[in-house]
This record gives structure tokens, sequence and C-alpha cells, in this order.
């Protein structure tokens, strides 16, 4: 199966269905991030600190697989020159909503995150890249073209799922408890049965795909980045948050002058 194109029209589908990460932000927002007050998520709860942003006037920003009409008007709105690269045309068609309705200007780009061929080398100051790489199984792909088209102090923000999540059943409730059952590196091609990939693709839900850390982390520090800043965010509703942090962000720099 074409595992890109069956996440393209999922997503596609979850704009229809009016799912979370879908809804555009609304014009006090937008006027809010004008007048300088504005934050964003790479996770589902926590803002990202502002200190891990480079000043945003100006700043050439790519939000990266992270279409939707979230992050990328509120950093536009912010004075950032912002480019949207996601999967999805729907998602996509959300952030032009918000740019038509705000007379924002987002350049707007459908792709693979793990192939950047589109950008030049160094095309970036700012990637932004909200939790997303759990839909493609090969993440350092995305940490080395991230890099490539960063500038030389550049900065990547990131937000990625734990890989503990992905041990358990997720048809576990808070009452029926914690149940292993799966192996890492999880993916709900290779993992599930046919049965229960079908009940997924039923619901219209995507393939996930989890990474080891090494990948997550080390896979960043491999591609050439410095890790600056890490945080970790909750997952409300999922019984692991009961007992840890089920989120992970991660600021990184490009080394340069």
């Amino acid at each position: 199966m074409d595992f890109l194109d069956y996440n393209r029209r999922t997503w596609d589908g979850l704009v229809e269905r009016g799912d979370e990460w879908t809804i555009p932000v609304g014009p006090e927002v937008i006027a809010a991030a004008r007048r300088g007050d504005w934050q964003i998520v790479l996770t589902p709860r926590r803002p990202v600190p502002r200190a891990w942003f480079p000043p945003l006037v100006g700043a050439r920003t790519l939000c990266l697989a992270g279409s939707g009409g979230q992050q990328a008007p509120v950093l536009a709105a912010a004075g950032a020159i912002v480019t949207v690269f996601d999967n999805s045309p729907r998602q996509l068609d959300q952030d032009r909503l918000v740019a038509e309705r705000e007379q924002l200007t987002i350049a707007l780009v459908q792709g693979d995150m793990r192939d950047l061929r589109v950008f030049g080398d160094a095309s970036f100051d700012l990637i932004v890249h909200p939790c997303s790489n759990c839909f493609v199984p090969d993440v350092r792909a995305v940490w080395n073209e991230a890099y490539r088209v960063l500038v030389p102090s550049g900065t990547l923000l990131s937000g990625f799922i734990n890989p503990a999540v992905f041990l358990f059943d997720d048809e576990a409730t808070e009452e029926s408890g914690l149940v292993v059952r799966h192996r890492l590196p999880y993916s709900d091609i290779n993992s599930l049965t046919d049965q229960e990939k079908q009940k997924l693709m039923d619901a219209g839900e995507p393939f996930l795909f989890s990474h080891s850390i090494e990948d997550l982390i080390g896979g960043q520090a491999d591609a050439g980045f410095l890790i600056t800043g890490l945080y970790e965010d909750e997952w409300p509703g999922k019984p692991l948050s009961r007992f840890m942090p089920v989120f992970i962000a991660t600021c990184a720099r490009k080394p340069g002058p």
C-alpha cells in the first residue's frame, strides 16, 4: 500500500470531519499576533518558549508538515515570511483560507516531508515542524533535508511522540489499564492484523509509525544539528499520560557564524 497517498487522503478527510488539528485560528488570534502577542504549539498543549525563536520579522520560515491554518498564519502575522509544506491539499487549504481572510502572504507547497528538493540549500532561517513525523517511517530523512534547507545558524523546532506510547494496546482505556502489546519500532502497516488495519481504514485514521529516541534526537545530531532545548508534554485522554509525559519537543540549531 502507498502509505503516503493513503495518509494524504485520510488527512483530507479529517479536515472534512473537523479534527482539532485542522481547525484554523480565528481573527482574534491573528490580531493579537500582529500586536506581538502570539504563541504556537509543537505538541498538544504546551506553548513553545519564545526564547527558542529567532527574531521573526523577515525570518524565512518553513512550516514543515505543519498545515491546518494554525501555526503558519500566526507566524506570518507576527512578521515572518512563511512557506507551508504539507502532504494534504485540504490541510493546505486551511492555511489559504486564513491567509485570504486576514490578507496574509503565505506560500503553499504540497509534498512529502522527507523530500524538500523543491527548495534550494540554505533557503530558510527557521523550520517549525509540529508533531507529524509519526506519519512517515524514516525520520532521519526529515532531519537531513531540514539541515540542508536551513541557513547556517538556522533553527529547527520539532515535536514528536515518545516511542513508549507505541508499546501499548491502543484500545486500552483508563479503566482497563495499560497492556504491553507491540514490539518497537511500531508501524500500523506491519504491527496490526489485517482486520485491525481495515478497522483503522474504515475509521478514516492515518497510518502511524514510531521512531526510536536514537533516531528522533540522535538523528538530529547526526544530521549536524546542535540540540539546545527540550521539553515534554501531555496527551490528555491517553492512559500512559497518567504516568509520564508522552510528547517531546526540541530546539536545534545548525552550526554557523
